[in-house]
């Protein structure tokens, strides 16, 4: 069986490829993914706890003048925003309803009363991370201590000052980091496709071996075997095969040698008989004569001796004839005949013109073996008027560059389940039939003469009923060599057999 696995736009070694890339984007974009959190919490945090210490310590070096003047309180704002790290600030004061701040407008826009009510609550001060039409800030709010009395505690003088960072250069570094991430992982997919198509090879060489040590099997190699290499599963797959393969080879050479002894013993068994078989025949034709003159127990034995002999010589030829086409000796001896007037032959040789209604257009002539063609129409319409009922009909037609030659009868039909077996050798359709004329062999050897002519036979039931049997030969003879099946040369090669032959059971 061919395996288009490698052809396949989704094969074995596609899905390993795509397989090893997946993994390896999977892993590329995880670890950017946690390299870009934890870089980017390393980035902001560093800068807000820079930002936010420092603001710190400014708001508490800070010591404004009562009453608060509103001028100097800018002044020291600008003081403050000058020492701003580890970005510029803009420092803003918010005291009561009084707003103050070091840039150009007194209140910020990003600043939150979530931020205020902290920045007013906690003594330490709040921050938060704000981002605003698409820019990140960084916002701190913090109270501006004093003491009441020399040694006293610290506490809130009502002013709160606030810085706003903007976060641009973090933004940036943090945006360089996702660059990064992304322009190396193409990179890094690209050099995990030269492992990848590593792996599918070191894979999928076993695998194409054994296609093709099965190809090979399927083709009769059986000796076939795969070079095991390694320790792993595959190489414990390669061992399997090779050991599953030499049981197989030992069986079928078995076989094989059994096959041919059975048909050896058979050619030479029919061939030894032969000799013994023509005395015999020779005797009760004898006997046949003076059988009138006996009394009549000695001429029913008599007869019924020379009726077994008879058949016995049919099964005999018979198997000869089989023992040829199992040596591959049988041979086609080709002439151009007219086919109506070999049919008319054919049935006038056995007297059965009168049985069988002959439906033989003239003019079709096409080159074959007279005297195989002959055993074809015996074999089919002697099947026909013994198993089947009359009236039996022979029919001729060509079409397709083939001569078709049909067989019907007008008996019950096949059974169903005896129709896929009606060519096998020795197979009789009715096991009541045990004993009868035949010997089993006749359609098999229709069957082997017709493949001889590189033809084809059918058997099927009609649909008015009755058996119909057709043959189809090609008007060109054989396609190369003969249609016998493939087997040693086993069996005498005797030359064409002797007679016809009729002796099917294997009918309707």
């Amino acid at each position: 069986m061919k395996i288009p696995g490698a052809s396949a736009a989704f094969g074995v070694r596609t899905r390993l490829v795509l397989a090893f890339l997946l993994v390896a984007a999977v892993s590329a974009v995880t670890t950017a993914a946690l390299t870009y959190r934890e870089a980017r919490s390393a980035v902001l945090e560093r800068a807000q706890d820079t930002a936010v210490a420092s603001f710190r310590e400014e708001v508490e070096r800070f010591v404004p003048g009562l009453p608060l003047d509103l001028e100097a309180v800018r002044w020291e704002l600008y003081d403050i925003a000058a020492r701003s790290k580890p970005h510029p600030w803009i420092v803003f004061a918010e005291y009561g309803s009084t707003r103050v701040s070091s840039g150009d407008r007194p209140v910020s826009g990003v600043l939150t009363e979530d931020l205020r009510r902290a920045a007013r609550t906690a003594p330490h001060g709040s921050f938060q991370r704000v981002v605003k039409d698409g820019k990140a800030y960084l916002t701190i709010g913090m109270p501006v201590m004093t003491r009441v009395v020399a040694g006293g505690g610290a506490v809130p003088s009502g002013l709160i000052l606030f810085a706003v960072m903007p976060m641009t250069n973090e933004e940036t570094d943090i945006d360089a980091l996702v660059t990064a991430a992304r322009d190396g992982a193409l990179p890094g997919l690209a050099v995990a496709l030269v492992p990848a198509l590593f792996a599918a090879r070191s894979v999928l060489r076993p695998v194409r071996e054994l296609r093709r040590a099965a190809d090979s099997m399927g083709g009769g190699r059986l000796d076939a075997r795969i070079a095991v290499r390694g320790r792993d599963e595959m190489a414990d797959l390669a061992r399997t095969f090779n050991s599953s393969a030499a049981r197989l080879e030992h069986s079928v050479q078995e076989l094989r040698d059994a096959g041919a002894r059975a048909r050896r013993f058979a050619s030479d068994v029919s061939h030894e008989l032969r000799t013994p078989l023509a005395g015999m025949l020779a005797v009760t034709d004898v006997l046949d004569e003076e059988a009138a003159t006996l009394d009549p127990d000695t001429a029913r034995a008599v007869r019924l001796i020379s009726a077994e002999t008879g058949k016995l010589a049919v099964l005999v030829e018979d198997l000869m004839e089989m023992s040829r086409f199992d040596a591959r000796a049988a041979e086609l001896t080709t002439d151009e005949v007219d086919a109506a007037e070999a049919v008319r032959r054919s049935l006038s040789g056995r007297k059965w013109q009168d049985r069988v209604r002959a439906e033989l257009p003239e003019g079709i002539r096409i080159r074959l073996d007279p005297r195989r063609f002959d055993v074809i129409v015996a074999n089919l319409v002697g099947n026909a008027l013994h198993h089947g009922a009359e009236p039996v009909t022979v029919r001729l037609s060509s079409r397709a560059g083939s001569l078709i030659t049909e067989v019907r009868d007008s008996g019950p039909g096949i059974a169903p389940d005896a129709l896929p077996h009606v060519f096998d050798r020795f197979y009789k359709a009715d096991a009541a039939r045990s004993r009868s004329s035949g010997s089993g062999l006749g359609l098999a050897i229709t069957q082997e003469n017709v493949r001889l002519h590189g033809g084809t036979i059918r058997a099927q039931n009609a649909p008015g009923g009755g058996a119909l049997f057709t043959v189809e030969l090609p008007f060109d003879g054989p396609a190369s060599g003969h249609g016998a099946p493939d087997g040693p040369a086993t069996a005498h090669g005797e030359g064409p057999g002797t007679g016809p032959h009729t002796s099917t059971e294997a009918g309707a």
